[in-house]
């Protein structure tokens, strides 16, 4: 199976469009059974191997360290057994001699296959071999040998190691070195000896644990190594695990300890200091003297919209609490770790909500340009991401509920403020207010739309999902998620009450934690286990408070998107828009979490909707593979123009992409992938009259059309000016015949940002190497006393190929020669 790492960097393309006049219109195996064995063959093997497990066992306690090999001693066993004599594991343990079963997983090197691990004390060392000998010379009263069903099961043994310990996904296992957060599941009584231990290697360890009737588990920094050392000298662990993100251990701290934790995280810290990129954030305040928000918070970043109101977080901590998720993205990872900090931005704060009170909402739109006119004033040459995670319910500018998704003149507002400052707005879709109960989700989240100023066309709009169902408090031990792990978070609106010609909302999701509960009849509760983890408002009080919904999403997302600016300050707003939206995807849970048998309309509705794009990755808005490759483009065009006195559209561009064509065609019926993204930023219509008519609320439109693979270019060029220039703004045509997009053409009409995948075979995709971007209609071409018909319309488009096939391909490095060999090019 190929192992396709992405580490390449993906493709800017320095040529533009060519730009052209336009007139507009499972398997399952069977179980192998256990093989009748030869008696005295049998039994000779397994001694033969006890005999190597008592040799290497005399050289491990040959190099016993003294100080730390103290009271009783012993070694780990590991049990090689068919899956099909799993039953007989439990013969492995003898409470009497206090051999103990520890850990039963499956074989990483044969699905058939079971390894059991056993912690034998030295008294007890003979022990299996006697029940062996047994075996080969003693008969029971039945006439068959004794210990048989035990001694059967048995393929190998071998000396436990740290391996045999870890019962994760083996493919987590780090390597000798690399020090991690551990789960070590300590064996009865043997907390205090680790302790001593761990004091003595200079190993971190929590002071908390969780107790259970045979285990207790604690949470450890340490390398394979150093747990390796010390099970050779002591038998103190039961079972490793990897840490899982569970902020209860730090939440429940008491205040000295995590003083102690924020200021060794606070020495790992390192703040660029020649950068200039921030994540604002419009909102009740932050408290600039946390420890961990101080070095990356400068006194004169800290503004208010009144000076009445101070800057100080005055809103129970919720500006401190995005700040610590905005500036570190998951703070738990920033603490899990022995590695430096590095910090690639900066914070800044505008205070737009009173200390007392609410604003009037009318004045909200007013409130927003102001706050982030005081950023830029402020700071003019600073980039940054601008984050407000404040909403409020969805009524029509003449107080009516609005559940349409019609723009409000705060959503307006913040269209006016991505347009006129060229900014990257980040908002939240808008949070469920009341009780969730189990039995009404996802109807809940599907009957609540999503909130004020949402329906803005350039923000981009955050959902939140959750990945957190794992409940380690015992307390909770017997409590149910409201949502499987993948799926959307309880609390997250939707919009699929909205009429269907607005924009889609959310446009992506980020992790918002969960709600538990122990009846389906009981609302969900805010259970720790279940919560991000971030900084609290009143440092003296406590370092750390627990955070989710979509505000604590809307957080992760400014962190991402301030991530991908560090790395490629050169980008547009609306570029690291693109990126984020085409990086995303549907997780499982979102895809089966549909109606049985939906129509594809139906399917596509919900899961843009519900869900938007699905979830980001990083990774992949920044990295290519050589089977998964990005092209990333940013160029303009004039949308419309005067002739003779009337306004018409202008100009389209066509962009003829370095295309992999000889390797697609190689690949012949190979299932790949492409996806297309374009984003841009509208101007909104500055009045009121006529917003439910989509085309007088936005200033232009573009559309995308893609080439099929069986007609020329010429014809390409032909069809997008004949069948837009007869339809106008009914785009499908455009695509007519051109089966295989998942999404499908009318979604690329929503708001300002489009993006579908086509699926397919490679032989097909080989001939699809074009595109064409052309303008559709709004108010810059009938309202000419704006002169908008003068303007340029700036856009970026990203495109991907992915070869999903597991085949050996490489078709990064074709399109990187063929680009070497036209224009110099931008690896990024």
């Amino acid at each position: 199976m190929p192992d396709y790492k992405r580490n390449l960097p993906n493709f800017y393309l320095v040529i533009k469009g060519d730009s052209q006049n336009y007139s507009s219109p499972t398997r399952g195996g069977s179980q192998k059974s256990v093989p009748l064995r030869n008696r005295i063959e049998h039994a000779e093997t397994l001694l033969k191997a006890f005999e190597k497990v008592f040799e290497d066992y005399q050289q491990q306690k040959s190099l016993r360290e003294p100080e730390i090999a103290f009271g009783e001693s012993g070694f780990y066993l590991e049990f090689q057994l068919q899956k099909s004599e799993i039953e007989a594991v439990e013969k492995l343990e003898d409470k009497r001699k206090k051999i103990e079963l520890l850990t039963v997983r499956s074989s990483e090197n044969n699905d058939e296959t079971i390894l059991a691990t056993v912690f034998v004390p030295d008294k007890a060392a003979g022990f299996f071999t006697s029940k062996i000998e047994a075996y080969r010379d003693e008969e029971t009263d039945n006439g068959n040998p004794k210990n048989e069903p035990l001694i059967t099961s048995l393929e190998d043994i071998s000396l436990g190691t740290v391996r045999g310990l870890f019962t994760d996904n083996l493919t987590l296992f780090p390597s000798e070195s690399q020090e991690v957060w551990w789960e070590v599941w300590l064996r009865h009584g043997c907390r205090e000896s680790f302790h001593q231990i761990a004091e003595l290697f200079d190993i971190r360890i929590t002071e908390n644990s969780i107790i259970f009737p045979e285990r207790e588990v604690v949470l450890t920094l340490a390398s394979v190594t150093d747990l390796s050392r010390i099970i050779k000298n002591k038998g103190l662990i039961a079972e490793l695990r990897l840490a899982k993100d569970s902020p209860s251990m730090f939440f429940e701290m008491d205040m000295q300890e995590q003083v102690s934790w924020v200021e060794e995280l606070a020495n790992r810290i390192i703040v660029a200091s020649n950068t200039n990129l921030a994540v604002c954030l419009l909102d009740g305040g932050v408290t600039r003297e946390h420890p961990l928000i101080k070095p990356a918070l400068a006194s004169e970043d800290l503004l208010t919209c009144d000076p009445n109101w101070g800057v100080e977080d005055t809103q129970r901590g919720h500006g401190t609490h995005m700040a610590g998720i905005a500036l570190y993205g998951n703070l738990y990872n920033a603490l899990a770790t022995s590695s430096k900090v590095y910090l690639t931005h900066r914070l800044e704060s505008v205070k737009i909500l009173p200390a007392q009170g609410e604003n009037d909402p009318k004045l909200y739109g007013a409130i927003t340009k102001e706050a982030v006119s005081r950023a830029v004033v402020r700071n003019p040459n600073r980039q940054r991401v601008i984050c407000m995670p404040v909403t409020s319910e969805l009524h029509n500018d003449t107080g009516h509920n609005n559940t349409t998704g019609i723009p409000s003149s705060w959503s307006a507002a913040v269209d006016q403020t991505c347009f006129e400052f060229q900014q990257l707005m980040v908002i939240p879709v808008g949070n469920i207010r009341g009780d969730i109960m189990l039995s009404e989700y996802p109807d809940r989240n599907d009957l609540n739309p999503a909130e004020n100023p949402s329906q803005a066309w350039n923000a981009l709009v955050v959902g939140a999902y959750t990945n957190k169902v794992n409940i380690v408090d015992p307390r909770y031990a017997k409590w149910q998620t409201i949502a499987p792990a993948g799926d959307l978070s309880p609390r997250s609106r939707t919009s699929l009450l909205w009429t269907d010609k607005w924009p889609i909302r959310p446009d992506v999701t980020f992790e918002g934690g969960n709600l538990a509960t122990d009846d389906t009849d009981s609302p969900g509760m805010d259970i720790d286990d279940l919560r991000l983890l971030t900084t609290y408002y009143q440092p003296n009080v406590r370092q750390f408070n627990l955070f989710g919904d979509t505000s604590a999403a809307t957080a992760l997302c400014s962190y991402m998107a301030a991530g991908i600016w560090a790395k490629h300050p050169e980008y547009w707003p609306e570029t690291v828009r693109a990126l984020i939206v085409h990086s995303a995807e549907w997780t499982p849970a979102m895809l089966n979490n549909l109606p049985r048998n939906p129509s594809q309309s139906k399917k596509v509705a919900i899961l843009l909707r519900r869900y938007g794009y699905g979830v980001p990755n990083l990774e992949r808005a920044i990295l290519s593979s050589k089977n998964d490759l990005t092209m990333i483009c940013e160029d303009q065009l004039q949308p419309f123009h005067k002739d003779d006195g009337q306004v018409k559209t202008k100009e389209m561009n066509l962009h003829i992409l370095p295309w992999p064509t000889q390797e697609l065609e190689k690949l012949r019926e190979a299932k790949v992938e492409m996806r297309i993204t374009l984003s841009y930023f509208i101007e909104p219509n500055p009045g009121e009259r006529g917003w439910q008519n989509k085309h007088s609320y936005a200033s232009y439109g573009l559309r995308l059309a893609v080439k099929r693979s069986t007609e020329t270019l010429a014809a390409f060029r032909q069809r997008i000016n004949k069948e837009a220039r007869e339809t106008q703004e009914n785009v499908t045509s455009t695509v007519t015949g051109d089966s295989g997009w998942f999404l499908g053409p009318k979604t690329w009409t929503r708001g300002s940002i489009h993006s579908d995948i086509w699926q397919g075979t490679a032989a097909d995709l080989a001939q699809k190497d074009s595109i064409g971007i052309y303008p559709v209609s709004g108010w810059w071409r009938y309202n000419s006393r704006w002169e908008g018909w003068n303007k340029t319309a700036r856009y970026a488009l990203i495109v991907s190929i992915r070869v999903v096939d597991e085949v050996e391909v490489d078709i990064y490095t074709p399109i990187s020669n063929k680009i070497k060999q036209t224009v110099p090019i931008n690896m990024i």
